[in-house]
């Protein structure tokens, strides 16, 4: 997989009309630079450089001592150690290459591309100076968004998997839930498939699965609690895991049928109902070539016509080696996601489509699908949830 995505990383480089890309980290094992998990795979000790350029020639400048772990990878081809200075090597690189445009690691607005520390690029900046190459830096935010965003054919089968054992367990855990169990109660049951399954959580355990029930409860993003699953609320499961280091990130909704009920109350129906619709409608607006934010405001606005309050959050994120990949967003223009929103959709890109909203008196409506953006349109990677799930 490494081979494909620096194979993808050239051809990027090409597109985007820039020499050379330069990840430069230390000890990241402790302060890891995302990057490393698309381009290299290990980690390393001391200052280490790893360059891939247009041409294709891909070199890494590591401590003597990491140089043996940096080759059996065999993602470089040139491998260059050292033992005292860092910056000479550096230079000779430089001067070799005679790159016009550096791209480094650091972005204002995708935390994916901001793996440079600063006091790395300040380093950097004492090791060029008084050459050429000082002020031909530029952000590898272009690059990082491609490279992570065109999922390779080995990725998205990943992903796929991801996603299949996801609705496994979501499948068990339906048939595990009952009233007078607790929010806890079910992530106790979910973590014990997770573990069962030899597979992590996509996102920290505290919260993945995130359970949220009823009218009060504290909703996305919030550590399950000891609220008691009560006839009469809707339920709602935030989960996803990671399998083969590739994640997955799907909601579900269930309601709790009251005595005497057969189905859901008209007022859920058409809660849930709205959702479903949205995220259609969503979906079907997805195009190659269309801002993130256009795809959000098909699924605002019908909501909103509906009557509800708008979601106070994004529609859509990308999904990869994180629940959370970085770059664009299906999202509203709002100063919190930076120029995310405005990034042009891309073939292979993975999304969520999550829309949501407050059924008064029973608790939040939500789905959460996942999809792969084609030539034409998207494909659904998850089997989208048509109805709300009924609980006897």
């Amino acid at each position: 997989m490494y081979k494909e995505k620096i194979a993808q990383a050239v051809d990027i480089l090409k597109e985007k009309d820039v020499d050379m890309w330069l990840t430069f980290v230390r000890e990241s094992e402790v302060l890891r630079d995302p990057c490393l998990d698309l381009i290299l795979g290990v980690n390393c000790t001391w200052q280490s450089a790893f360059i891939i350029t247009r041409t294709g020639k891909t070199i890494a400048i590591v401590g003597s001592l990491d140089h043996e772990r940096i080759k059996l990878t065999g993602h470089y081809d040139d491998i260059r150690e050292y033992i005292g200075k860092f910056g000479n090597s550096l230079i000779s690189v430089l001067g070799e290459i005679k790159p016009n445009k550096i791209a480094l690691n650091m972005s204002k607005n995708d935390f994916m591309a901001d793996g440079l520390t600063h006091g790395m690029y300040q380093l950097l900046i004492d090791y060029t100076a008084g050459t050429p190459y000082k002020d031909r830096f530029i952000s590898s935010e272009e690059i990082i968004s491609a490279l992570r965003g065109r999922k390779s054919p080995t990725e998205l089968e990943r992903i796929r998997k991801s996603i299949e054992l996801t609705e496994e367990i979501y499948h068990k855990v339906s048939e595990f839930m009952a009233p007078g169990k607790t929010e806890k109660d079910v992530a106790d049951f979910i973590l014990s498939l997770v573990k069962e399954n030899s597979v992590t959580t996509a996102w920290e355990e505290n919260s993945c699965p995130a359970v949220f029930t009823g009218p009060e409860s504290a909703g996305a993003h919030a550590d399950p609690t000891k609220r008691v699953i009560e006839k009469g609320h809707v339920l709602n499961i935030d989960f996803g895991v990671k399998k083969d280091d590739y994640c997955s990130d799907i909601q579900r909704t269930w309601y709790f049928l009251r005595d005497g009920e057969a189905e859901a109350p008209e007022e859920v129906k058409r809660g849930f109902q709205t959702i479903i619709d949205s995220v259609k409608l969503a979906s079907d607006a997805i195009k190659p070539g269309k801002m993130g934010c256009d795809i959000d405001d098909v699924a605002r606005n019908y909501i909103v016509s509906k009557g509800y309050p708008e979601y106070p959050h994004a529609l859509g994120h990308q999904v990869g080696r994180s629940a959370h990949d970085g770059a664009g967003i299906l999202a509203p223009r709002w100063d919190r996601y930076g120029n995310t929103p405005y990034l042009p959709i891309e073939v292979g890109q993975v999304y969520t489509i999550e829309p949501r909203l407050p059924i008064e008196g029973y608790g939040v409506a939500t789905t959460e699908e996942m999809i792969v953006v084609t030539e034409d349109g998207c494909e659904w990677l998850s089997h989208p949830q048509k109805e709300i799930y009924l609980i006897r």
